[in-house]
């Protein structure tokens, strides 16, 4: 039996087709400083208020974006589960509104090469982190890194998130490209749905997705859609200063109702569209296998 079948056993082996699978939605961009780490926590937030049960895992290793912005130390990350025995639930953090967070910490790198006892742990947990959350955001680190990449070509739902910057515009589409050419990539299989960040007029993002889809059609085998745009908004400015979501400090605010209105686009759209979830434990599946990659030590 080689190492991919002990896999697909594990994950097997641990499956129950009559448990609800949560919901994957995975946000990236191709360069730092758009508001990445701004949009999962609001939209955390704004999904929380509609009723559902969040957690947002912290995939920037080696940083610690959502718990300085959340204003939370966590006690353990996700490392913690791996190599000290923590269940999942001993590592998810209670943020605000009760939204919960996993820290990524740095134990991450070593995925690759997990023995066959230390897979069959996470791939249990991670089936656990099914049964506590409706939605999990995946918070990714900005650019084309693999450890990026390896979440974005496991992930049922993407948010890219996108500023009027030339630069960010260019970037995305590298993003894009890298993505395509992936050959574990199934357009048929992921959604990816673009944000507008930080627009100084009401109608901005869609010009702004007219552009950058443009290019995509014509040089790229993705299907990108427009969810939304988000202002600039100084109300925004100051709950990060202050450690809370703008959502929970300014409701009112334009940034805040703009995170409202997306994150009822995407309730609308789960409702409208027949998604096939694969859950936690497939998503995470993706990343164990690697291109070509053995699993195990």
């Amino acid at each position: 039996m080689d190492q991919a079948e002990q896999l697909r056993n594990i994950i097997k082996a641990n499956s129950q087709p009559k448990k609800p699978l949560a919901r994957v939605i995975t946000v990236t961009s191709g360069k730092g400083g758009v508001g990445k780490s701004n949009l999962s926590i609001n939209l955390a937030v704004q999904l929380r208020k509609l009723g559902q049960r969040v957690v947002i895992l912290d995939a920037d290793f080696g940083l610690a974006n959502i718990e300085i912005m959340f204003g939370t130390i966590p006690k353990h990350n996700l490392s913690d589960l791996i190599y000290q025995g923590k269940s999942m639930r001993e590592i998810v953090t209670r943020g605000p509104m009760d939204v919960g967070f996993v820290s990524g910490g740095s134990g991450i790198t070593g995925l690759s090469n997990l023995r066959k006892e230390d897979l069959s742990r996470i791939i249990q947990n991670l089936a656990e982190l099914d049964s506590i959350a409706d939605t999990v955001i995946v918070d990714t680190g900005a650019g084309i890194s693999d450890a990026v990449m390896e979440f974005l070509v496991a992930s049922e739902e993407i948010l890219l998130v996108t500023t009027p910057e030339p630069t960010s515009i260019t970037d995305s589409y590298s993003l894009l490209k890298a993505l395509s050419r992936d050959s574990r990539f199934s357009e048929n299989m992921t959604k990816i749905r673009m944000v507008a960040n930080k627009v100084q007029q009401k109608g901005d993002g869609s010009n702004l997705y007219r552009k950058l889809n443009a290019v995509v059609l014509k040089y790229l085998r993705v299907h990108l859609e427009y969810l939304g745009e988000v202002p600039e908004d100084l109300h925004l400015s100051r709950a990060v200063m202050q450690q809370k979501p703008v959502s929970i400090e300014s409701p009112e605010a334009k940034a805040a109702l703009a995170y409202e209105q997306i994150a009822g686009r995407l309730m609308n759209r789960e409702v409208r569209e027949i998604t096939v979830r694969r859950g936690m434990s497939a998503f995470f599946s993706h990343l164990f296998q690697g291109k070509g990659r053995p699993i195990g030590g």
